[in-house]
């Protein structure tokens, strides 16, 4: 039976669950997988944490170097985020350059942080036009069960809470902790036909019709969207979609106390 075939079936055997307000591994609509975070999983990076969403499994490495700032804003820091899909995660991902799926999920992951202002990127300059720190994140997935963004997301604002920005004595700078000033945290909502659910899994993912991930700060304020999977919402699904957003963050972040402002950053 071929693959196209197998998915179709899967896509009414879902949507049909959905209508009786079910989902195939049991969940409530609104309701999150399990969330397991551990911070400082790797020595050699500034800081980094490993999040498990369910199945779904990420590593993100926080490394900070010195170096030129841009032309067009010569007084600010660089933050550059990249993601990695490795063949090892997921039969459908492939070795090489980085594909669509591994560009989106990077620039969901940077948008969220850059337009929370979770680091102020003014505070990352040195000396005016000369040297600025580069702050570098990475995510890696190693195993992928659905809501990469979700858990890319968590990964990132994680490690940063976890960076130490190294000493250098070239430029006159000494050790200190990564300044985190917001804590965003996207969620991922689904239609699964006419219903809403979410933190999909990789076969609700799969065959949803739209996809839509909306990344909240600590204030409940919408930061950044993004949407995918060529469907569409309604005015009034956006809205509920915005609603189950504010709730599942507000959520997430009371059960971990490092993504709360003031909490202290380091272990």
């Amino acid at each position: 039976m071929s693959r196209d075939i197998v998915s179709v079936i899967k896509k009414d055997y879902i949507t049909n669950l959905a209508k009786e307000n079910r989902r195939i591994d049991g969940r409530r609509f609104d309701e999150l997988r399990p969330i397991s975070i551990e911070r400082g999983v790797i020595s050699t990076a500034e800081g980094s944490a490993r999040v498990k969403l369910g199945n779904t499994d990420v590593i993100v490495g926080v490394k900070a170097g010195i170096g030129e700032p841009y032309p067009d804003s010569p007084d600010k820091g660089v933050l550059t985020t990249s993601a990695e899909l490795i063949p090892m995660a997921y039969a459908d991902f492939e070795a090489g350059p980085p594909r669509e799926g591994a560009i989106e999920l990077s620039r969901v992951v940077d948008r969220g942080i850059r337009e929370s202002q979770a680091i102020s990127l003014g505070k990352l300059c040195i000396i005016p036009e000369e040297k600025v720190w580069i702050i570098f994140i990475d995510a890696h997935v190693i195993d992928y069960d659905g809501n990469l963004f979700d858990a890319a997301t968590l990964g990132a604002i994680s490690a940063l809470t976890n960076t130490v920005l190294p000493g250098n004595i070239d430029s006159g700078v000494e050790e200190k902790n990564m300044d985190v000033e917001h804590y965003p945290l996207a969620c991922t909502v689904v239609k699964l036909g006419e219903e809403l659910v979410v933190d999909p899994n990789a076969d609700e993912e799969r065959v949803c019709s739209a996809r839509l991930t909306i990344t909240t700060d600590e204030n409940g304020d919408i930061r950044a969207m993004q949407k995918g999977n060529g469907g569409q919402f309604k005015l009034d699904e956006l809205k509920t979609a915005v609603g189950l957003a504010g709730e599942v963050n507000k959520r997430t972040r009371e059960g971990f106390e490092f993504l709360r402002p003031g909490a202290n950053t380091m272990d």
